[in-house]
């Protein structure tokens, strides 16, 4: 039998209001917690870096306008690649004249670098860089502006400097770094030089701030494979300057380089 005790009603604890300053408290600690769980998610699943791979094929024509590169496609334009070429008076060196050609490279946007090497003669050029090699902190960078190559030549000489020019050069790749904001990044941009002119055939960036990138690398960082880069086309049987300017007779040939 059930004793009237056992049906008495429960005592309920009767409810207390926080202070405002209590309230504001544990909402803090609240947050705070928050905070630290998602940041520890965060610590447990980085964002993962990623290569951002463009394929072209961008002929650089002779005389025409610039190829322009915006590596990360935000609109603004971070490098452009120039192709010159002509005719020009020479008084006391030689009564025919002379002829020039000059294909460059320049970051158009303030803190963009090219990879540089230097010549036998100390020329700073644009490095021809081949599949797989290191774009980085590390490297050696030209700010602004770096040449592909550049001739002069009349009947009597020439003088050519860079190592983008010589026989049969199938082209490479350019290391480039560029600035968006506070961050660096790299990448390449790869240049093949055919029997109807140079091409731009693709270009790429690491998408983590100050991390490198392999030459011709089109896959993430962690399974970056250059052996994966595009192809290049056919090999041009001579110099790019002797193509531009329609001069068979001159014969350039590849000059040591010290590479990046």
């Amino acid at each position: 039998m059930t004793s009237t005790k056992d049906l008495s009603p429960t005592p309920t604890r009767p409810v207390v209001p926080l202070s405002s300053s209590l309230d504001k408290g544990l909402l803090g600690y609240a947050t705070a917690a928050t905070a630290a769980g998602e940041s520890l998610f965060a610590l447990a699943h980085p964002a993962e870096a990623k290569i951002v791979y463009t394929p072209a094929n961008i002929p650089i024509t002779v005389n025409g306008p610039p190829v322009q590169v915006d590596l990360n496609h935000d609109g603004i334009i971070d490098f452009s690649i120039f192709n010159f070429a002509g005719t020009c008076e020479a008084k006391g060196i030689h009564k025919l004249g002379c002829s020039f050609a000059s294909f460059y490279i320049v970051g158009v946007q303030n803190g963009n670098a090219i990879g540089s090497s230097q010549t036998f003669n100390g020329a700073q050029c644009a490095a021809i860089l081949h599949p797989a090699r290191s774009i980085g902190p590390s490297k050696k960078f030209k700010a602004t502006e770096a040449e592909l190559f550049g001739d002069f030549a009349t009947s009597a000489f020439f003088a050519s400097d860079c190592p983008w020019t010589g026989r049969g050069n199938p082209g490479g790749f350019l290391g480039l770094k560029f600035v968006v904001g506070s961050d660096t990044f790299y990448g390449w941009a790869m240049v093949s030089l055919t029997t109807k002119g140079p091409v731009l055939a693709g270009y790429a960036y690491e998408n983590t701030p100050g991390a490198p990138i392999k030459a011709g690398a089109i896959k993430g960082a962690d399974s970056a494979d250059a052996s994966h880069a595009p192809v290049f086309p056919d090999s041009q049987p001579a110099g790019l300057g002797v193509l531009a300017l329609g001069t068979p007779g001159l014969s350039l040939w590849r000059r040591e380089e010290l590479n990046n």
